[in-house]
């Protein structure tokens, strides 16, 4: 008897304390949960810097259409051997100042010597332009890679709301059931102790009430656990779904006229056609670069030695500054990269044939898209129909119930048919949820398939 009386002091704890792990002074919707899940989940900051980076990238592509501006300085000590005239030496070449005529003096000198040029790429077939359009196309391709995580992630946090309102409606089902049973074994225990009713029919309605209290909880833990999913989105844990609980249950068709089609400028479907359009673009640019390049040039260059006009050389390096010259230049370049002209092109064929996949994979992901949510809406209008039907299940087996329960307090029936009559109402009200679940999964998985998710974030 003491056990009995402890179980039915732990059903009660538990049924009053479960709410309030969860309960706050705020009712959260699943509406409401989006915006702060938007700005704090650090995928979608993640996200944001691909897009950011994707930026810079196309800013630093476009500076390659500019001028092209080097300098150097140097000082170096050596050797003088050489020929009159003036060069402009690349970085990493050194400068040796010197004449052909027989010198007098040290057989090394100091040079000094500094030197600005400026490369500016005046025409190249389009390959400059085609980069920069594949610049852009890749931030494009990127932004619409970000819309296409921000819809998947409102997919998830709308399944793990749904999930939680589902372990919350179980764990809510199971106290029910174990509040039926209690009264069904307290009753039960009065009628044997008056000898009205076998002490069998007393050890039988303890065993099902026991019974009851460790379903309700294995799903106790279940809405905890999945409350801890929830909160790792939200970022918080202060979620109160009361009033989401409550329209869980509600038969809520979605009248607003729904897409027949997939939208063709799904994120989905967006990128993988803006990474398409991007292959080709670096293809294009690929070949191109396989043609000669005309640039513009022009140049400063200031140059000291220790070699005197009267050929006099000498070897201290302060004398390196001195007999400075000054030399400009300008004029047009052309340069052509032959052996790369087979190379070039098999990597623009490459990137031609990875835009083809891209593009074949948009048409399997579209007719794929397009037969879910064809299958789905089906699913929807079906699962509707059963939602309602469950619901009337549940009302009739609690009216039936209530009748047997009178009838056995009257001695009418047996303890076995009263249990039989419950099982058939918890069926009724298990089948119940379970159809209220499907329902929102599909709903969720429609918005998903349509991108609007503004049906189920008004009305869970």
């Amino acid at each position: 008897m003491l056990k009995q009386i402890m179980g039915s002091i732990a059903l009660c704890v538990a049924t009053v304390v479960a709410p309030p792990l969860y309960a706050q002074q705020t009712d959260n919707t699943l509406g409401s949960l989006w915006p702060e899940v938007e700005k704090n989940y650090p995928g979608v900051d993640a996200k944001t810097s691909a897009v950011d980076a994707a930026k810079l990238h196309e800013r630093a592509v476009k500076n390659d259409m500019l001028p092209q501006v080097k300098a150097q300085v140097q000082n170096t000590y050596g050797t003088y051997e050489g020929s009159a005239g003036a060069f402009f030496p690349q970085p990493g070449f050194f400068n040796v100042s010197g004449t052909t005529p027989a010198l007098g003096g040290s057989s090394t000198t100091a040079n000094s010597f500094g030197s600005t040029t400026v490369e500016w790429e005046l025409f190249s077939f389009g390959r400059l332009r085609k980069e920069n359009e594949a610049a852009r196309t890749l931030f494009d391709k990127t932004v619409s890679e970000k819309d296409a995580y921000l819809l998947s992630l409102k997919k998830i946090l709308s399944e793990r709301y749904i999930t939680l309102l589902y372990n919350d409606a179980k764990l809510n089902w199971t106290a029910k059931n174990a509040e039926r049973l209690d009264s069904i074994r307290n009753m039960t225990s009065g009628l044997s102790a008056a000898g009205l009713r076998p002490a069998a029919d007393s050890l039988l309605a303890s065993s099902s009430y026991v019974q009851a209290i460790g379903e309700h909880d294995k799903w106790y833990g279940l809405t905890r656990a999945a409350f801890v999913k929830l909160s790792e989105l939200y970022g918080k844990d202060d979620i109160d779904y009361t009033s989401s609980s409550n329209r869980f249950h509600t038969l809520t068709q979605n009248l607003v006229k729904r897409p027949n089609n997939i939208n063709p400028t799904h994120p989905i479907l967006d990128a993988l056609d803006k990474q398409s359009a991007y292959y080709t673009r670096r293809g294009e640019a690929q070949k191109r670069s396989a043609l000669p390049f005309l640039r513009l040039l022009g140049g400063y260059a200031y140059r000291g030695t220790g070699i005197a006009s009267n050929r006099t050389v000498s070897g201290a390096w302060k004398d390196g500054f001195k007999n400075t010259t000054n030399n400009f230049l300008v004029g047009l370049g052309i340069t052509w990269n032959i052996s790369s002209l087979y190379t070039d092109r098999l990597k623009g064929k490459k990137l031609f044939k990875d835009a083809e996949s891209s593009k074949q994979l948009h048409t399997q992901y579209e007719l794929a898209m397009q037969a879910d949510l064809s299958a789905s809406q089906a699913k929807i209008h079906q699962q509707y129909k059963q939602l309602g039907k469950t619901g009337l299940a549940v009302k009739q087996s609690q009216d039936a119930y209530d009748m047997y329960l009178a009838r056995y307090k009257s001695g009418l029936i047996a303890l076995s048919e009263l249990l039989q009559i419950r099982t058939l109402l918890e069926q009724a009200e298990n089948a119940n949820i379970e159809a209220s679940r499907d329902y929102w999964m599909l709903l969720a998985y429609e918005a998903e398939l349509t991108a609007d998710f503004d049906f189920l974030f008004n009305n869970l």
